[in-house]
């Protein structure tokens, strides 16, 4: 089971990349083709949100725990950063509070920065912080499909997401 999961992911993440560009696309052109993409989005922004932020953990953890990839600092720092957008998304989806979604969008932030990160330090092999991880665990690339979808770049595509989201949040009160 795992096999498959480890196979089939970066196919998902490569169809959810040319979903973002959509989604974006259609946020963008929100007073003609894309009205609807835009309404669904801000409507049920606090639902995207959550599925966006339990799909990352519960995939994060699937990797780490049952296919047993070790997690190294950088991806412990993008985890304490992503995980809690469950819990922000959840509290937003039950109580409507508007202001998580500058949470969501300054912890979504940091994961991006984070990932961004450690995508730049594999591609580069340069790095200024060193990994303290047993084996030099920040450096190994467990995932590289298509050659360019990793596990920080998964990361960094979920924090895409989180932010448009808020922007959609954002620009639907400025109108």
């Amino acid at each position: 089971m795992s096999e498959i999961f480890v196979l089939l992911v970066p196919y998902f993440v490569l169809a959810s990349h040319v979903l973002l560009v959509f989604v974006v696309l259609a946020v963008l052109n929100r007073n003609s083709w894309g009205k609807q993409v835009h309404e669904y989005i801000n409507k049920n922004a606090f639902l995207v949100g959550f599925i966006i932020a339990l799909g990352a953990m519960l995939g994060s953890l699937f990797y780490s725990e049952v296919v047993g990839y070790e997690a190294c600092v950088l991806c412990w720092w993008q985890r304490a950063f992503l995980y809690p957008l469950v819990l922000v998304f959840g509290a937003g989806f039950w109580y409507k509070q508007k202001w998580l979604f500058s949470l969501a969008a300054l912890l979504a932030l940091a994961a991006l920065i984070v990932g961004g990160y450690q995508e730049i330090s594999n591609l580069t092999g340069a790095s200024v912080l060193t990994c303290t991880d047993a084996e030099g665990a920040c450096s190994k690339v467990f995932v590289k499909e298509f050659g360019y979808i990793t596990i920080p770049v998964m990361s960094v595509t979920v924090a895409l997401y989180i932010l448009v989201v808020v922007w959609v949040k954002k620009i639907s009160r400025d109108q």
